[in-house]
């Protein structure tokens, strides 16, 4: 397991002794959290939750169908 040391002046750690006393976690985890979360490549539930939620956003197939034909490549 890696360790990391973390240098931060004193209102960001005040900021940050008040969020992990809130979590009720310890800091390393709520650490671990952060970075996950802002490193992470995977949507937050909350946004993959929005899947559908617009019923009259058109599909890809009609975005696609006003997009006319492509021009003709040049050959190599």
């Amino acid at each position: 397991m890696g360790q990391v040391t973390v240098y931060l002046d004193d209102k960001t750690e005040a900021e940050m002794n008040s969020a992990v006393k809130a979590s009720g976690i310890s800091k390393s985890k709520w650490v671990a959290r952060i970075i996950h979360e802002k490193a992470g490549s995977e949507w937050p539930e909350s946004v993959a939750q929005l899947a559908g939620a617009w019923p009259d956003f058109p599909s890809a197939e009609e975005i696609r169908g006003t997009s006319g034909d492509d021009a003709k490549r040049e050959p190599f």
